[in-house]
């Protein structure tokens, strides 16, 4: 009898570690996950001033929305607030990012630029590195939301404090869909 009382405490301690370890494995997959996102995000910040040194030349009349631009990408940058906040500053800053786009299209020597090209090509390969980034980051939130609140991982996670995360998501109706940009 005592076998099977000492069975039975062993397999719930047991099923405690591995639950808990198991939230600690997702807790820091979506840590790792989001600094993923933020080092591509950065990357996009550091791309901004070379696009806008580019652009600024063939520009001149754009002043009010590459200056915008550079408001909105500091402001983006500096951010260390809730994802939700984190968003909504990438959010505007992609807007302002494909304005600038679609109003360039009416210039045609800027377009043949060598070098307008190749960041045009660095900078929508960022965006796809940066939306690859962002799955990956909320499928981790979703695995982690979902382990805080399906039994039993759910009594080990409120026992120690692990908490929901916040998706990202883009906070504004125009952002979710892309510029038409004709080149």
């Amino acid at each position: 009898m005592n076998y099977i009382i000492l069975g039975v405490i062993v397999f719930f301690a047991l099923l405690f570690i591995a639950l808990y370890n198991n939230l600690i494995s997702i807790k820091n997959q979506c840590d790792e996950a989001w600094s993923n996102v933020d080092t591509e995000l950065k990357r996009r910040y550091d791309l901004i001033p070379n696009l806008i040194s580019v652009v600024k030349g063939y520009a001149a009349y754009e002043k009010s929305l590459l200056e915008e631009l550079v408001r909105l990408r500091e402001k983006a940058f500096n951010n260390q607030g809730s994802i939700a906040s984190q968003a909504e500053d990438e959010t505007a800053l992609q807007i302002a990012l494909d304005k600038l786009m679609i109003r360039l299209e009416t210039y045609p020597d800027l377009k043949a630029s060598r070098n307008f090209l190749e960041l045009q090509k660095e900078l929508a390969n960022t965006e796809n590195r940066i939306q690859a980034a962002l799955r990956f980051y909320n499928g981790n939130v979703r695995e982690n939301n979902n382990k805080i609140q399906q039994f039993p991982s759910n009594l080990v996670a409120s026992l120690f404090d692990f908490g929901r995360r916040d998706f990202f998501k883009l906070n504004n109706k125009e952002a979710k869909f892309p510029p038409v940009i004709k080149f």
